[in-house]
């Protein structure tokens, strides 16, 4: 017999209809804060003591002017390209909540969360020196909904100030805004799990001011303050819950901060289970084996994650808790940056330090996962066994980033089982080659049998001795594909995993200075460029394959910027 297939959902070409996806999870299984307003107006710094969510009108941005959309991710989510200029639609998703219709809320709401840097608990540095005030001071989620059979959580960047917002203006300039809507849908398409990118929308109507770098600028901190059009990003992801608020509830629970603190760590956790991991956990099983098996799927999603980090050269620059996802995505696009001249301690951030620097990563990630650990491990105070098991997941953490990481080399190097030491030796001989790490691994993709065809990736030139290193390390590496299988192969394989294009800042900042003027034409190259980033550009669009020009070396904003958004 036949079976015959659903037919696709026909593509919401009408805020109306857009509305009727509306469903809110979160509002309906979490507590909301017993002291918030009933109608959203809650724009002014305060302490929140309990709830897991305050409901929050955003802020408008005044004039709204469409810039970009994602039609990929429209298309996944069974939109109309035309929807992103709809009036409706558009107003909206630049903050104006009135317009919301059918079964869609007025009002969108902030979550709160703990503060942990590299695994270190930190009260009296935030707001209040409690611990009470501190978590979503400018993102605002605004809608949740079920598109295709898929849930998703649509918060604006910049949507005004909330409980949260440590007396900041609440808004988002139109440069990082530009950054992170370009940024979610590269780490897309490269391969790597990732918040994505709805809308972006601009006001020249409302300016904010932030410190920023002038033209030319040698310096490492910002010199000057400018002033930038508001804008405001709509990313999407399955849920936005964060390790940090696992940890802010766990931290209430040991305290026994108030009579339902334990039970506001439960239910959270339990939300994370039907968000993220729904499929995966068996809600049949008790909730001990539940909490375990969540340690455990993260722990595989966490190490994975920043595998795939390493794999692209990406640099999440602040990876705190906060910034990382309990769902083991990428998750907050504001310090970041992707490694152009290989360095293990790249840090485009001016405010990180090393500790988290690319070739860091991987220890930052374990302590943001013990961070996981701790907040999980009240709910099993009474099960010795089930205590026990979350430990030894826990225990388990740096061999399985281990085994992910040699697993990346293999597939950057066309190996079909990894080999630690000749991977060991290869970074060794790039960091002495001083190479751009994207053009290096896609030109070691055509398996070249000397060193020559390499050396477009170096931005210095080589030595003799160097160039000897090389062809004893080329010769061993070659010997050990053809035992394991055809060149071919491996290098179609090295191709899947070592894409074409970067980012490369020197060429993404002239897309958000024309966009100021409302000229949008980079942001669309940008956006074709970044759609398949392991095929090699068309001859007129060469430029994103090339070496960083000199005089972007050490320039304020470009080689190096601060968390100025």
């Amino acid at each position: 017999m036949m079976e015959h297939k659903r037919p696709a959902p026909m593509p919401a070409n009408s805020f109306a209809e857009f509305s009727q996806r509306a469903d809110y999870s979160l509002m309906e299984s979490l507590r909301a804060d017993p002291q918030a307003s009933s109608d959203g107006d809650d724009h002014v710094p305060r302490q929140v003591y309990s709830g897991h969510y305050v409901p929050v009108t955003p802020t408008a941005i005044p004039e709204a002017e469409y810039l970009a959309h994602s039609s990929e991710l429209f298309k996944e989510l069974g939109l109309s390209d035309a929807l992103a200029q709809d009036e409706q639609f558009q107003r909206f998703f630049s903050g104006d909540s009135r317009v919301a219709t059918g079964a869609m809320r007025p009002y969108g709401w902030a979550t709160g969360y703990a503060l942990s840097i590299y695994g270190t608990e930190y009260i009296q540095q935030c707001p209040f020196g409690t611990g009470n005030g501190y978590g979503d001071g400018r993102a605002i989620s605004i809608f949740e909904g079920v598109f295709n059979g898929k849930r998703w959580e649509m918060q604006l960047k910049g949507g005004g100030p909330t409980p949260y917002c440590r007396g900041a203006d609440g808004r988002a300039v139109l440069r990082s805004s530009v950054r992170e809507f370009l940024a979610q849908e590269l780490m897309h398409a490269l391969g790597v799990p990732t918040s994505r990118s709805l809308t972006l929308y601009m006001s020249r109507a409302e300016n904010v001011r932030r410190p920023w770098y002038s033209e030319n600028s040698r310096s490492f901190d910002p010199d000057i303050l400018v002033d930038n059009p508001a804008a405001i990003s709509t990313r999407v992801a399955p849920s936005f819950l964060r390790v940090g608020q696992l940890e802010l509830f766990a931290r209430r629970a040991r305290s026994n901060a108030h009579p339902e603190a334990m039970n506001e760590l439960r239910m959270i956790v339990e939300h994370l289970i039907a968000r993220n991991y729904q499929g995966e956990i068996d809600p049949k099983l008790p909730f001990a084996k539940q909490v375990v098996e969540l340690a455990r799927l993260f722990r595989g999603r966490l190490t994975a994650l920043v595998a795939n980090w390493l794999r692209v050269g990406y640099c999440q620059g602040n990876f705190n808790s906060d910034n990382c996802a309990a769902g083991g995505f990428t998750l907050d696009y504001g310090p970041f940056g992707f490694c152009e001249l290989f360095d293990l301690r790249f840090q485009p951030w001016t405010g990180g330090g090393e500790h988290f620097c690319f070739f860091n990563q991987p220890s930052a990630a374990e302590a943001n996962y013990q961070m996981f650990w701790k907040a999980l491990r009240p709910l099993l105070a009474d099960n010795t066994t089930a205590e026990a098991e979350l430990d030894a997941v826990r225990d388990g953490f740096g061999d399985a980033m281990a085994e992910a990481i040699n697993a990346m080399w293999a597939s950057k190097l066309g190996l079909t089982t990894p080999a630690p030491e000749l991977a060991q030796e290869l970074l060794g001989l790039m960091l002495a080659s001083k190479l751009d790490y994207t053009i290096f691994f896609r030109q070691l993709s055509e398996i070249p049998e000397t060193i020559e065809p390499l050396k477009a990736s170096f931005y210095a030139g080589s030595t003799e001795e160097l160039d000897g290193k090389w062809s004893q390390w080329l010769r061993r590496w070659r010997e050990l594909l053809q035992s394991q299988g055809d060149l071919d192969s491996a290098s179609a394989a090295m191709k899947r995993a070592n894409p074409a294009i970067t980012w490369r800042e020197w060429l993404v900042a002239p897309a958000y200075e024309q966009a100021r003027e409302g000229d949008t034409t980079l942001i669309k190259e940008l956006q074709q460029v970044f759609s398949t980033p392991y095929a090699a550009p068309p001859a007129e669009l060469s430029r994103y394959d090339q070496l960083k020009p000199r005089e972007f070396f050490n320039a304020g904003g470009v080689s190096h910027y601060s968390c100025s958004s």
